[in-house]
């Protein structure tokens, strides 16, 4: 019989992304794979294997609003997690994998209970509540970017970077030409869901104080919001910039490994195609994200030269100057997209399918050694 791996993730694509790649590679290699999650999490299961176990566990966070809500948020993760112990005592697994968010709490408890060998990942340079409540309860903790702000001590930490989906894998490798002094300047602009308002303020105003002599270069292709979309055109047709605006770029790594440069947020998915693809990039991380980890996401990048942090609140008096000297230095923007080629990790999702074969297989022997004794 294969080998069997539960994959515990949701909330948010942040979780769900890089859990599917998992799910992919560990499918390529003969294992059975389920997918524990909540009703949300299944929202974003669509792109996950039709071989993949889909199974809907109840779970909740304490982060809602309404005390009816937190107090009964125990008690739905105590169902959850008593249902994802009957699951696992007819079905064993032979490991289940974490990717952080409350949905992964039932079957995370679960295999603490029963236990079953168990690992956690988390994407970003902060670990989240779900993931730091089993830092130290879990037989390896993956992680995504090269440090963690928050580590615990006690815990076996694993850098195996954030499994990439396939069409970010099929850009590794595009080498990067930084713009000549008259060729055009390609501009990539996107926020997601709770970014894009700010930078589609900030971002044509600052290119529009730009010389005459590089806004006729300018190839801007940016991501805005649908409310935008009338402002922001009217903002580049004046200032005389060739865009390209839309609510959605299906083909977004294609986008970033032709982008000379790259303005965006800082969410753990974006900087794992920034530097698999190597791409120069000004990030402004999310002010409200949990634990401020888009900042720990960003530095990671701009400590080494790779990217320019600019928060918010100096997005509209610095970023003009910042576009200007970067356009106007492509020898700086070259060096930028070698940095963040040098923290790329392409082979993230067979990395981490690697632990989580090497630590099951070591889990096994002990027990057979234990049973033989």
């Amino acid at each position: 019989m294969s080998n069997y791996l539960v994959i515990a993730a949701g909330g948010t694509g942040g979780h769900m992304f890089p859990a599917q790649a998992l799910a992919e590679e560990m499918l390529s290699r003969g294992w059975r794979v389920a997918l524990s999650t909540d009703d949300r999490g299944l929202r974003y299961a669509g792109g996950f294997p039709q071989a993949v176990l889909r199974k809907e566990v109840k779970s909740a966070t304490f982060a809602r609003k309404g005390i009816a809500g937190k107090l009964a948020a125990p008690f739905q993760i105590l169902a959850g997690a008593s249902d994802a112990i009957s699951w696992f005592e007819q079905d064993r697994p032979d490991m289940v994998a974490g990717f952080g968010g409350y949905p992964s709490l039932p079957a995370l408890t679960a295999a603490w209970r029963l236990g079953v060998p168990r690992i956690i990942h988390e994407q970003n340079g902060v670990l989240g509540q779900v993931n730091r409540l089993f830092a130290t309860r879990v037989d390896a903790l993956a992680i995504g970017v090269a440090s963690l702000s928050n580590a615990p001590q006690g815990a076996n930490i694993v850098y195996t970077g954030n499994p990439l989906r396939q069409a970010a894998l099929d850009q590794v490798g595009v080498p990067y030409a930084p713009p000549s002094d008259t060729s055009p300047i390609q501009l990539l602009v996107f926020g997601g869901s709770q970014g894009a308002q700010i930078l589609a303020e900030t971002v044509p105003q600052a290119i529009a104080a730009l010389p005459t002599a590089v806004k006729i270069r300018l190839r801007v292709a940016q991501q805005i919001r649908p409310e935008n979309r009338d402002a922001v055109t009217e903002a580049y047709r004046a200032a005389g910039v060739a865009a390209e605006l839309s609510e959605f770029f299906e083909d977004m790594p294609g986008r970033i490994a032709e982008a000379h440069l790259v303005v965006c947020r800082a969410g753990a998915s974006t900087i794992a195609e920034l530097t698999a693809i190597g791409r120069p990039s000004v990030l402004a991380p999310l002010p409200t994200a949990t634990a401020d980890h888009q900042t720990a996401n960003a530095r990671a990048l701009s400590d080494i030269g790779a990217a320019e942090l600019v928060p918010d609140a100096a997005l509209s008096e610095h970023l003009s100057g910042l576009l200007a000297r970067l356009f106007d230095d492509p020898k700086r923007l070259a060096r930028m997209a070698e940095k963040a080629a040098e923290l790329g990790r392409p082979d993230a999702a067979k990395t981490l399918a690697d632990l989580v074969v090497r630590l099951s297989a070591a889990k096994a022997e002990t027990a057979d050694q234990a049973e033989a004794d």
